[in-house]
């Protein structure tokens, strides 16, 4: 495994001349391929988010890693300067458990005004925020991470749903169940279009969420170590060396779980949470959010602070740009979708007349 920080070589020619795959996602959300880039806190920025959806996927600005919302405002405009004509983009919207919230009505409004199409909420009691933008025709797709949340934020009136397995970086709730069950479930369970998030990064695996019924893919840890994303090479190196066994998870204590990158810092997390349970003020000091802004933005040392990332880790082997990546996963979906799962299918068998038989009954 080596870390290619500059570019992929050797890209293949099918990789520049993908097919269009056409969901309700891509309809919905007026994008060539079904592929967003999820929010993520000081990796959010306009130049990831515009890189993505100028490669054909929807990007994203995270609202509240900008400290104010009037920067929020010039990073969305930013985003706006950076983008190809007629390409749609998102801002992630996270309500966060705090003692003392952000102005989320000042952020919301900002987002309002400066025309964003695509909010990506996330959080708990999301009602008031979906219903405020649906108010202003901004299209709304809820992160959650069951399907009994699903089936509320579809009810509240969330146009796409972003299941969250336990997969993914971040917050994956307190279930544990993976997007494999997750996404056939949601498939029966809801009438709007869903994507999968969490542990995705291969056209293999867009093919195979398109199979359990999803509409495309929302991936975070995999866009950070891409060329346009604005972290410290350190860390992309990080996530191309890491694999699959490289994460745990910290603050299950307080009902907050996070999965992280497994390193000595989380590791004393853990150490603490057995020794003072559900007391966050115990372990504050180590998973503020400056301090892997600090890893992100300035030294680059993935052991320095407790920073979210996904399994997903064990399937990243480059540091691609954008669009060779979107390009290089929707060619690789075709391929799984047009050639090899056809080629699976072979005369109907006496099994296959039998429940023809019965469902015409």
């Amino acid at each position: 495994r080596h870390a290619h920080l500059i570019h992929t070589p050797g890209l293949l020619a099918r990789d520049l001349d993908a097919m269009v795959l056409k969901t309700r996602v891509t309809e919905l959300l007026k994008i060539e391929h079904p592929i967003i880039q999820g929010g993520m806190h000081h990796v959010g920025y306009a130049t990831l988010a515009a890189a993505v959806s100028n490669a054909g996927g929807l990007g994203t600005v995270t609202a509240l890693t900008q400290r104010t919302p009037e920067l929020l405002r010039d990073e969305i405009r930013a985003c706006k300067a950076l983008l190809k004509p007629g390409k749609p983009f998102a801002v992630n919207f996270t309500l966060l458990p705090s003692l003392a919230p952000p102005d989320y009505g000042a952020y919301a409004q900002v987002i309002v005004d400066e025309g964003v199409p695509v909010v990506e909420t996330a959080g708990r009691n999301p009602g008031k925020w979906i219903a405020f933008f649906k108010k202003h025709g901004v299209t709304v797709v809820h992160k959650c991470v069951a399907i009994k949340h699903a089936l509320t934020a579809q009810r509240l009136g969330a146009d796409c749903i972003s299941m969250d397995g336990f997969e993914c970086a971040g917050h994956p709730g307190e279930d544990d169940v993976g997007n494999l069950v997750l996404l056939a479930k949601a498939r029966t369970a809801l009438t709007i279009p869903y994507v999968a998030s969490g542990g995705v990064g291969t056209g293999e695996q867009l093919a195979a969420c398109l199979a359990l019924g999803a509409d495309g893919v929302n991936m975070g840890t995999r866009f950070m170590a891409t060329k346009e994303a604005p972290v410290h090479d350190g860390i992309k190196a990080a996530l191309v060396k890491a694999d699959e066994r490289s994460t745990t998870l910290v603050m299950k204590s307080v009902g907050n779980t996070e999965r992280v990158y497994k390193n000595d810092v989380a590791r004393r997390v853990q150490e603490i949470e057995k020794e003072n349970p559900g007391k966050i003020e115990a372990i504050r000091h180590l998973v503020s959010g400056e301090n892997y802004r600090k890893s992100f933005q300035e030294s680059g040392d993935p052991d320095s602070s407790v920073w979210s990332c996904g399994v997903v880790m064990g399937l990243i082997d480059d540091v691609p740009t954008c669009e060779e990546l979107v390009r290089r996963m929707v060619a690789d979906a075709e391929r799984v979708i047009t050639g090899r799962l056809p080629s699976m299918v072979g005369g109907r068998s006496g099994l296959w007349s039998m429940v023809a038989g019965r469902s015409r009954l």
